[in-house]
């Protein structure tokens, strides 16, 4: 099963979005968005750049665990992995959102 993006609304009227593997597995998550349209425009901005590995910062959280950021071409951080348990994880989750996010569809949850 091909991955995709489902796009969903908070409790509190912002639309965010997560990058989800075939297996469902969430890969990345969006910040909190004010539009839907903003939100959409971050899906628009995760399927041009997640093929490109420097956009990709590979970071350590507070307490050691390994997560990762995609960046647009602006520097402006689109979404964050979760923690994981090692750097090779986290490059597995690396290399899921390369193949997931240039083609992923988008699930409108919000409707």
């Amino acid at each position: 099963m091909a991955g995709k993006f489902q796009l969903k609304k908070s409790k509190n009227d912002k639309y965010f979005f997560n990058l989800l593997a075939g297996n469902g597995q969430i890969i990345l998550s969006s910040e909190m968005y004010e539009s839907k349209a903003s939100a959409l425009n971050g899906i628009a901005s995760v399927q041009k750049n997640s093929g490109d590995d420097a956009r990709y910062g590979r970071l350590v959280g507070k307490d050691g665990s390994p997560y990762f950021t995609l960046k647009a071409g602006n520097g402006q951080v689109i979404g964050q992995s979760q923690m994981y348990s090692g750097e090779k994880a986290r490059d597995n989750g690396i290399e899921s959102c390369k193949t997931n996010g240039p083609g992923a569809a988008t699930d409108d949850q919000t409707v």
